[in-house]
């Protein structure tokens, strides 16, 4: 990915982080260009704040190295924020993880593949306080079919074994 479509995407999320409330920068020199580690962005909302590295990608998986994060973790830390990894994949919004949470190669390189990123990432509106994920779990078991003694009865209406009348009498 080129490094002005890297640019235009961490523009991006500033201008949408703005728009949701959180007051925000994006670090000016992140990255390579300067020889202190900084994170692509700053945001918070006066409760929580951020520290934000940012990667985006045509639809490969994203990979960062072991020394971004780790930066990313001291910077957090000393700031007061939380730590998160931004990713965004063309056609996609937004996801963010915990550094905690991402994938970790044999190298020692951290990966977010995009069917990663939309199953297990918080998703935008989620990180700004605007919806909530609820899992199954929290769902809990869906509604009960329907009653075995009424499907009976209509069966057997069904099979010409009992009349209508008597199968309404006996569902009252």
């Amino acid at each position: 990915m080129s490094q002005a479509k890297g640019d235009r995407r961490e523009r991006e999320l500033v201008n949408r982080l703005d728009d949701a409330g959180f007051a925000v920068m994006r670090a000016p020199a992140s990255g390579a260009a300067t020889d202190r580690e900084l994170p692509d962005v700053l945001a918070g909302d006066g409760e929580t704040f951020y520290a934000i590295e940012a990667k985006s990608s045509a639809g490969n998986p994203i990979y960062l190295t072991g020394e971004e994060v780790e930066a990313l973790i001291y910077f957090a830390q000393n700031f007061g924020a939380k730590p998160r990894i931004g990713v965004r994949f063309d056609r996609e919004d937004w996801y963010f993880f915990h550094p905690g949470d991402l994938h970790v190669t044999d190298g020692g390189n951290y990966r977010v593949k995009c069917e990663t990123a939309i199953a297990e990432g918080t998703d935008f509106d989620e990180f700004v306080g605007r919806s909530r994920k609820v899992t199954l779990e929290e769902v809990g078991d869906p509604e009960p079919g329907p009653d075995p003694d009424i499907v009976r009865v209509l069966e057997a209406v069904k099979q010409d074994v009992m009349d209508v009348e008597e199968a309404a009498g006996l569902l009252e």
